[in-house]
């Protein structure tokens, strides 16, 4: 089993289109590249750990169809953008707005939004997170997990920890 690590997929959201300038003509575009994308990264026993803003403007039963699409075990970080059908939604192995994972002998904090300051900081912990799109600047031991720093796509704790460079992003 590998653990994945994603955030601000924002199905369903048209915004991100404009604002994050994704290089997709439609929400249905955007949508179907993500899941490809994730599902050819992903396998069945995989866990994936989302970070928030997972789907926005869906209906409660097409969240749960996605879901279910997507493959591995999925926990929810809740996000700004996390509805209550989001929430809500069966598929979820848990939902919580903060969680802690020790990966072999490293130790991370996650959170939607990014930390100025985390638990055991000074002792080497590391903080995954979403929401800013890949638009920080990187800090110490800090990373943006998002979609749109990792080529819409979930990565894995060696990958993000095998590089410092900012990732472009590329529908690929």
């Amino acid at each position: 089993m590998t653990v994945f690590f994603t955030s601000d997929t924002h199905f369903g959201d048209p915004r991100v289109l404009r604002i994050d300038k994704r290089p997709f003509k439609s929400i249905p575009e955007h949508d179907e590249a993500l899941i490809a994308h994730w599902n050819a990264t992903v396998s069945g026993g995989d866990e994936v750990w989302h970070l928030g803003d997972f789907a926005l403007h869906m209906r409660p039963e097409r969240i749960e169809d996605l879901l279910n699409r997507l493959n591995g075990r999925k926990h929810l970080i809740t996000g700004n953008n996390d509805g209550p059908a989001t929430l809500a939604a069966k598929g979820w192995e848990s939902v919580q707005s903060y969680a802690e994972l020790t990966l072999g002998d490293r130790a991370v904090v996650m959170c939607h939004y990014p930390f100025r300051t985390w638990k055991n900081m000074g002792r080497g912990w590391i903080d995954l997170h979403g929401h800013s799109h890949g638009r920080l600047k990187p800090q110490t031991r800090q990373y943006d997990v998002g979609v749109d720093a990792w080529n819409y796509r979930p990565v894995t704790l060696e990958t993000i920890l095998g590089t410092r460079r900012r990732r472009t992003a590329q529908p690929s």
